[in-house]
């Protein structure tokens, strides 16, 4: 790719961006949001089309019509959101668009010799062609995704934000993956957000800001700190803030809760002024946790008590009571994506006569204190990059001046700039004597950020202990239910 130019609008997404890489190769792609990865991308997968540049696959013109002839042509991505229907079967997803046929019916065997060989090249044989989709977990789904690219015979591989919804065993496996497929000669670009990943898979790297190629070359030689310099155009010195707190009375106290489900057993105290970790695989029942404390599943039994309410609620009562949940899933429930921005800061407090100048005012007070990257307040979320839309999912909380923060995954997906702006916010709120429960997979993030870390495992939570007394290993041996000795 050379000179890739791409407008929308007022907004320049790409200014003059060069891109290769070579035949058994990973290349990562890394940036801040909305620096112009995925606009790049697409237009390389067929989904855009530049204003300007050129591209060339194989020493040829390269100009595809749409995403389908992209893949027809060897160019194939596996977006973060997988683009499956799980209604479909497996070998009916990895040849969709693409069926082989006998006259005018369906050639089913040959549906399903393809599909099988397709994913017996990805290591997984004993996954069966004709299991529905439904049935397989994300990290199968995604090599589902993958085989519908390997059976057309791809030669470019573009996996985007790839481990976001995969456990520790299921990356391994990805990253075995993705050094088989560089064995057999495919060019592999990866973008993600976690450098240890970049640092473990790629063997270059390229960085974009603002729309622009900045720099980039070997990632076993450029240094941590140099790459975010890179991405973010400034060095960031202490990614994991941490000024001096003061503990203050409990405000939020669990005493043996439980769930429908999960969680099975929950005990634990929180204090103002002390952020609170919650680490554990997918599964143990840490989201359950939050959505149980704020009201949106149901107690089973035991006990609540926010500083002076003890029990149940809905979330409308914990909202009032002074309480705040960010969702892992923005999209579908931390954000209103087709309203406006203004309209998602202020929709959990508005005054009984709604002003919209007043509120437009009041929203880009929030819009400039997070760095939100955005054309104005009326601007649609959906139009946001993902780590615009969480700063807006977090605005919402600080506007509305809550006590008690559950902060669930607050930076998945998002880059490491604005990683850096939100542990920022959530030391400054700490300092304030608000107080912060924290759900996270990214375990350097739990022990940076955090004061105390509790552990939850099969739905039960571990007691906490502070920072200082525990690791990475040891975390990982409570979360499994190993115990040391083994």
């Amino acid at each position: 790719m050379q000179g890739v130019r791409k407008r929308f609008g007022a907004t320049v997404a790409l200014d003059g961006v060069d891109l290769h890489v070579d035949p058994g190769e990973v290349l990562a792609l890394v940036g801040e949001n909305g620096a112009g990865k995925s606009t790049l991308m697409k237009i390389l997968s067929g989904a855009h089309e530049p204003d300007e540049g050129n591209m060339w696959l194989d020493g040829e013109t390269y100009v595809p019509r749409d995403p389908l002839d992209a893949r027809r042509r060897g160019v194939a991505m596996i977006y973060q959101e997988l683009a499956l229907a799980k209604d479909l079967t497996v070998m009916e997803n990895i040849l969709l668009g693409m069926e082989p046929a006998r006259g005018p019916f369906l050639d089913w065997p040959e549906m399903k010799r393809r599909a099988a060989g397709a994913m017996a090249q990805l290591g997984r044989p004993d996954i069966d062609p004709r299991l529905p989709l439904s049935r397989l977990s994300i990290a199968e789904q995604q090599l589902v995704e993958i085989g519908r690219a390997i059976c057309v015979g791809c030669r470019v591989l573009v996996l985007d934000e790839p481990t976001s919804s995969l456990t520790q065993s299921d990356i391994r496996h990805l990253f075995d993956l993705v050094r088989r497929l560089k064995a057999g000669k495919l060019a592999i670009i990866y973008i993600s957000h976690f450098l240890e990943e970049v640092r473990e898979i790629s063997d270059r790297f390229e960085v974009l800001r603002d729309g622009k190629s900045v720099g980039g070359g070997v990632t076993a030689n450029a240094p941590t700190p140099r790459i975010i310099a890179m991405m973010v155009g400034r060095s960031v010195d202490d990614l994991y803030p941490r000024s001096p707190r003061k503990q203050g009375e409990p405000i939020l106290e669990l005493d043996h809760l439980a769930g429908e489900s999960k969680p099975v057993d929950a005990t634990l105290t929180l204090h103002r002024g002390e952020v609170v970790g919650i680490a554990g695989l997918i599964g143990a029942g840490r989201t359950e946790l939050l959505r149980t404390i704020f009201g949106l599943q149901p107690i089973a039994r035991g006990n609540v008590r926010l500083a002076t309410y003890v029990g149940p609620a809905s979330p409308a009562r914990r909202w009032a009571e002074g309480m705040g949940l960010l969702s892992e899933d923005r999209k579908n429930e931390g954000l209103a994506v087709d309203l406006s921005i203004a309209d998602n800061i202020t929709m959990t407090r508005l005054p009984w006569l709604v002003n919209p100048s007043r509120e437009a005012a009041e929203s880009w007070k929030w819009i400039q204190k997070l760095g939100v990257r955005c054309r104005s307040p009326r601007q649609a979320v959906s139009d946001l990059s993902g780590g615009n839309q969480q700063k807006i999912a977090v605005a919402r909380l600080l506007r509305h001046d809550v006590d008690v923060f559950l902060l669930d995954e607050p930076t998945r997906g998002i880059d490491v700039g604005s990683k850096a702006q939100i542990y920022q916010l959530i030391d400054d709120l700490a300092c304030r004597g608000k107080a912060v429960l924290m759900v996270s997979s990214y375990l350097p993030e739990l022990l940076g950020v955090c004061d105390r870390i509790a552990v939850m495992c099969k739905g039960h939570l571990v007691q906490s202990v502070p920072v200082e007394q525990t690791n990475e290993h040891q975390i990982m041996l409570q979360a499994t239910g190993v115990s040391e000795t083994l």
